[in-house]
């Protein structure tokens, strides 16, 4: 059965146009934690997906590693057993508004709109969401004020894996190798359109790091949140 994939634009895509992945506590910002204790946080994007969730899910159980999963509200209503089954496991739950818009070019009216659909597309789940990762990363004043006034902080990232480019599991392992630093954000996805090799690089890669004495936590953790 073909699957559909509710993407308006790819992950990353606003990633030149900003200068905000530092932390700005101010605002409510974060790209990364203190990495006190060599501490870490893995994060998917885009979920819930039918199949790349779940084995996204049997490796972190395998691991026993607790993770963030930035969830978009129509894909939640759509494919609602990896989401309930992320939440059961202990993994912390937070929004990626609720159709995946380009924000650049998203009136404010919208915005809001689609923070308060993916919130009620969660409460189904019983989750209230506190935290929000943009699509592609944009946060400009006008997602700031909106996540503001949802009482939503917004989370960025260190690490882009650009795994929904379809890349290989060495070139994921690669990138998380070069760019990670404790306290750091890994992003990384689970639903992408075609064939994902997430999980496959997860494999390699949570073993390694579990030891080199990372410690792997959920974003609110990390942020002390």
């Amino acid at each position: 059965m073909a699957l559909l994939l509710f993407l308006l634009q790819p992950a990353g895509a606003c990633a030149k146009d900003t200068d905000c992945y530092q932390n700005d506590e101010a605002n409510r910002v974060f790209a990364c934690g203190s990495g006190e204790g060599k501490r870490i946080a893995l994060t998917f994007d885009d979920g819930p997906h039918p199949e790349y969730t779940d084995a996204i899910l049997d490796v972190l159980a395998k691991y026993n590693v607790k993770a963030t999963f930035f969830v978009i509200g129509v894909n939640a209503g759509r494919y609602p057993l990896p989401l309930r089954r992320a939440i059961a496991e202990g993994h912390e739950i937070g929004s990626h508004t609720y159709s995946h818009p380009d924000l650049r070019r998203l009136p404010e009216s919208e915005l809001r709109e689609e923070l308060q659909k993916t919130a009620e597309a969660l409460d189904v789940f019983g989750v209230s969401p506190r935290l929000f990762r943009p699509p592609g990363g944009c946060c400009g004043e006008k997602v700031i004020a909106c996540a503001k006034d949802a009482s939503l902080d917004v989370i960025l990232w260190t690490v882009d894996t650009c795994d929904w480019q379809g890349v290989t599991a060495k070139a994921i392992g690669s990138a998380v190798k070069k760019e990670l630093r404790p306290g750091g954000i890994i992003l990384m996805h689970d639903y992408i359109s075609g064939v994902s090799h997430t999980a496959e690089a997860l494999r390699q890669i949570l073993p390694a790091l579990l030891d080199e004495g990372y410690t792997f936590v959920t974003v609110s953790e990390l942020l002390e949140v």
